[in-house]
């Protein structure tokens, strides 16, 4: 059986990949913007979730982010 990476895991990580050129807390902060503005509740859950249970391959940037949307 193959193994399927989480919807918003995927998503976040792609997103943080347009950020890799800025500054570390610069990048998290656009990456959090993003995902405040763009994703609904049930996304955002999902994500945090995942962040939570520290299994997900989560880009170090979408960390940074989901702890200033926790925050």
């Amino acid at each position: 059986m193959a193994h399927t990476i989480n919807p918003q895991v995927r998503m976040a990580n792609e997103i943080a990949v347009q950020f890799h050129h800025q500054p570390a807390d610069q990048a998290a902060t656009a990456i959090a913007t993003h995902i405040r503005k763009f994703w609904d509740p049930r996304m955002k859950a999902d994500l945090f979730s995942q962040a939570d249970s520290n299994t997900a391959s989560l880009d170090p940037l979408v960390i940074q982010a989901v702890k200033q949307l926790k925050g």
